[in-house]
């Protein structure tokens, strides 16, 4: 099979949607989306709590695991990331978060013109509709409904709140406003009970146009080039081979991981890596799969004196109960996401601003078997977690192709904690962690803890500590990062690929540096900028 649009998308997530949207709202430019995953029309995809259902759900999700890292004593992490139309915002936590304004001044600064907070807050704005409404800050009319759901999120989150106050946090009521320190209420991507991926956001609402379509189970395994401009993408479609050619541009929008999993396939990365799978280097880029960088969380799990969301969902007739109240109102805690409230704030005085993030969850889930995290199976006792973890650590890691199969997943090597500075910073945090939680406020209501227990206040034990529990909260990105060097970077900052025409990169794998907070908001915003430069540049 062999085909024709204007423009190729890789990946229906969180960029790929946006793009597919904006590309087609001519209605003249064909657009097509090849996406590896199947429909995201699914119960537990579409229900906020599923997260929990499609964490290991391998029939949406690529189940990635890396290789043993010795930052973290030599454990293997397992990164979940969405094969399925919407991508990961199909199977996240659907917090909402921007980063800070100064995340993107640092981008600017880094050498990429145009990507400063006073460019990109306009795209911020033209995505979303915030259920608090517009502002000098939100949007008002955008595809993605952030909803605030405070009023809807446990009792039990105000304990939390008034002990970050009593520790010296103010409230903050947006984090995604005017700044983001403080302690606060998370706002989630879901509306009328139903997630909000950016599939159904961007993705769907497109395909009722005639000029935009999506081929699901459509594993592309690499990009043809005419010399040095990209023209069409090989892929696989229901075990035949078929090829998708483009008229003006291919845009790759697999994610973190697969984006520069398939520029390596396609000859553009190291050009020794690439001749040691015999594959001809057609742009010498070392920078591809490099610059990787992630968020770690420490987790402190709590036996409460007060009712958590354990005592609502552990029982039987919880569970009936709950789910009741979802399908026949489409709200209760299946509605809801589970990190309800949370802070960003300063390890020390000393930091210049919050590097930070905190996470609030009014459940536990501590006896799910190994390999499983099914939300609604919490522990028969009331019970809670706080955590938290750095927003901006320094550590890079790197991943590369394994063979030249492109159904061969990469060797994926984080090389968390490899810096003095993130080591130092997760300390202060962990002794954060503790003070919080004496607290009147969590005091009053913490029975004992439960993990990690009872430890000594000596810093090599407690750094040991660190190593051993520390964990990703999923948010792998700048693997293909965006700058003006092309010895490190990978795009410039118009997102097309050096070396190549006709080629751009368009995800979280072009951000410079990791953003303070959850990615998938950036995410949106990075394809919507993209999309304004990709029209305005059209030959």
């Amino acid at each position: 099979m062999e085909l024709e649009f204007d423009y190729v998308i890789v990946g229906a997530g969180s960029a790929g949607s946006v793009l597919a949207n904006r590309l087609s709202a001519d209605g003249k430019s064909s657009v097509v989306v090849l996406e590896a995953g199947g429909s995201d029309q699914r119960f537990w995809v579409q229900t906020p709590i599923g997260y929990g259902k499609t964490f290991f759900d391998e029939s949406v999700n690529w189940k990635y695991q890396t290789e043993p890292d010795p930052g973290i004593n030599n454990r293997r992490s397992y990164w979940p990331r969405g094969k399925v139309i919407g991508g990961s915002s199909s199977i996240n936590a659907m917090v909402h978060i921007r980063g800070q304004s100064q995340d993107f001044d640092d981008w600017e600064g880094l050498g990429n013109p145009g990507w400063g907070w006073q460019d990109v807050l306009p795209y911020f704005k033209k995505s979303e509709t915030s259920s608090d409404g517009a502002n000098k800050f939100r949007g008002g009319q955008g595809p993605l409904y952030v909803n605030n759901v405070s009023s809807q999120y446990h009792p039990l989150c105000q304990h939390f709140i008034e002990a970050a106050k009593q520790y010296g946090l103010h409230y903050n009521p947006d984090f995604n406003g005017e700044q983001q320190e403080g302690v606060g209420f998370y706002q989630i991507t879901a509306r009328n009970g139903k997630r909000m991926s950016a599939a159904r956001a961007y993705l769907h609402p497109a395909l009722k146009r005639s000029n935009c379509e999506v081929i699901t189970r459509a594993q592309v395994t690499r990009i043809r080039f005419s010399g040095n401009t990209a023209t069409a993408v090989e892929f696989i479609h229901k075990g035949k081979s078929c090829t998708a050619r483009a008229q003006r541009e291919i845009i790759v929008s697999a994610g973190a991981i697969n984006s520069p999993q398939l520029l390596q396939l396609s000859g553009i990365g190291a050009a020794e890596l690439l001749k040691s799978f015999e594959i001809e280097p057609l742009v010498n880029l070392p920078g591809v799969g490099r610059n990787l960088q992630d968020h770690l969380d420490y987790s402190t799990y709590y036996r409460s004196r007060l009712p958590s969301l354990n005592d609502q969902l552990a029982p039987w007739w919880g569970k009936i109960l709950a789910g009741m109240q979802y399908i026949l109102l489409r709200n209760g805690p299946l509605a809801l996401g589970v990190n309800q409230a949370g802070a960003f704030l300063r390890s020390h005085p000393s930091r210049p601003r919050p590097n930070m993030q905190m996470y609030f969850a009014p459940l536990t889930y501590t006896t799910s078997g190994k390999g499983e995290r099914p939300l609604m199976r919490p522990d028969p006792f009331s019970g809670f977690v706080y955590s938290i973890g750095q927003i901006r650590p320094g550590s890079r890691g790197h991943l590369q192709i394994r063979s030249p199969d492109p159904l061969d997943p990469v060797k994926i090597h984080p090389n968390y904690l490899s810096t003095e500075d993130d080591v130092k910073q997760m300390l202060e945090a962990v002794r954060l962690l503790r003070r919080m939680a004496e607290t009147p406020a969590l005091a009053a209501i913490i029975d004992h803890e439960m993990t990690p227990g009872p430890k000594s206040d000596n810093d090599t034990e407690i750094i040991d500590d660190i190593r051993q529990r520390v964990s990703t909260v999923f948010h792998p990105s700048c693997t293909c990062m965006m700058g003006p060097d092309r010895s490190n970077a990978v795009v410039d900052a118009n997102c097309r690929v050096y070396g190549v025409k006709r080629l751009r990169v368009v995800d979280t794998s072009i951000f410079p540096a990791i953003t303070s907070g959850n990615t998938n908001a950036p995410t949106i915003m990075v394809a919507e900028k993209a999309a304004d430069m990709i029209l305005s540049q059209a030959e």
